[in-house]
């Protein structure tokens, strides 16, 4: 894992730092830009894609933007597509959720989904246009989640409020929520300039530039073997 953050930049900053990085990696490791996964050529050259959390759902999963405020509606689109989904969970989860199952598996050039809900986003800068989702973006290539990344939340209050809601879903049987944490909550009092962070999958990317199908290739299990004594 690769993780980074530039001070004074913001999401899109590292988008397009992302884009660039990633297209002259894989021109050095490959030789050209264009390569070859498991029977796809990706192109890996910029611009890349861009699209919303809600438009992706909507072009590609298939799901209607009105249903997305409709929490009933999500789960009972979630029965008819053989989405298996907790019944307790919140909205924005099961959003998270259909993406997962409906439209992940079929970004397979690079593209960067933006627009993820404040609520499972928990350290990311809610958005000044659309204050009900955050400042991140996840990059997906071959149908998979390459990089995560975000403007990072600097506000104490609104991050102790986001962890008191991620404790009480962590309470309720989210197993995936965070856990309060207040020196981190302290640290944003003394101050912190905006920020930007990501996190890039190496072990993926490895996988994507050497046509590996399996994670097992590019990387040592040792955890998984026997203890020699």
């Amino acid at each position: 894992m690769l993780e980074f953050y530039q001070a004074y930049a913001d999401f899109e900053d590292l988008m397009a730092l992302t884009e660039a990085m990633l297209a002259q990696v894989t021109e050095e490791v490959c030789g050209q830009t264009a390569i070859t996964y498991q029977g796809h050529t990706i192109e890996m050259a910029g611009p890349w894609a861009r699209m919303s959390l809600a438009e992706a759902l909507e072009r590609l999963g298939g799901v209607p933007p009105a249903l997305l405020s409709d929490r009933e509606g999500l789960l009972a689109l979630a029965d008819r597509r053989g989405v298996p989904i907790t019944k307790d969970g919140r909205r924005a989860k099961i959003i998270t959720k259909l993406f997962d199952a409906l439209v992940e598996p079929q970004l397979i050039q690079p593209t960067f989904i933006t627009g993820y809900p404040v609520e499972v986003s928990p350290l990311s800068r809610r958005s000044d246009s659309e204050p009900e989702v955050t400042e991140r973006f996840e990059l997906f290539i071959a149908g998979r989640e390459i990089a995560n990344g975000f403007s990072e939340l600097n506000d104490p209050e609104d991050q102790r409020d986001r962890f008191r809601q991620q404790v009480a879903d962590r309470q309720a049987g989210d197993v995936e929520a965070h856990c309060m944490d207040e020196d981190y909550i302290e640290a944003l009092e003394f101050g912190m300039p905006p920020t930007a962070g990501e996190g890039i999958g190496i072990d993926r990317l490895a996988m994507l530039l050497t046509d590996a199908a399996s994670i097992r290739e590019v990387i040592f299990f040792p955890h998984m073997k026997p203890a020699v004594r």
